[in-house]
């Protein structure tokens, strides 16, 4: 065998090149066919948003005959923008446990979102837990985005 023919036959190289990339570009087609083919590319978009809330309690004695201890401000304080019919505060304070944010927000409609800034007041018990929560309309998914524990809950 001599060397001078060692260097010039390169017929192997192509058709392994070629096997690699056809196996390759099976398995990557085959994932991403079966992605959608199971649903998984739905569950990845339907995330809850990322929002931040600050809750101020200011105790008021005016409101005793009310059964409430004070009146609680929820504040939107960044993130991401959410559907006002998809945001509510939950807790025994509030409305049949379901408050939803637009109604208990004189600033915010139903149409529009809530934003950085727009804020809620809500009379609350002091021993009452407020949770605001993200319900998409669709029911597929929720999260509890803020929490607020009374002083003497």
């Amino acid at each position: 065998m001599e060397i001078r023919n060692l260097f010039d036959d390169e017929q192997g190289v192509s058709p392994v090149i070629g096997v690699i990339l056809m196996v390759a570009i099976t398995v990557i087609l085959a994932a991403v066919i079966a992605t959608f083919v199971l649903g998984l590319g739905d569950q990845v978009s339907n995330t809850a948003p990322q929002a931040s809330f600050s809750f101020d309690y200011e105790a008021d004695s005016s409101l005793s005959a009310t059964n409430a201890n004070g009146v609680l401000t929820i504040t939107h304080d960044g993130g991401d923008a959410i559907a006002a019919d998809e945001l509510f505060l939950r807790g025994s304070s509030v409305s049949g446990e379901t408050g939803n944010w637009s109604s208990l927000s004189g600033t915010v409609s139903s149409s529009s979102e809530v934003r950085a800034g727009n804020s809620a007041d809500i009379q609350v018990s002091n021993d009452d837990t407020i949770r605001t929560v993200f319900q998409s309309n669709d029911g597929g998914n929720s999260a509890t985005l803020g929490r607020w524990t009374g002083p003497e809950a």
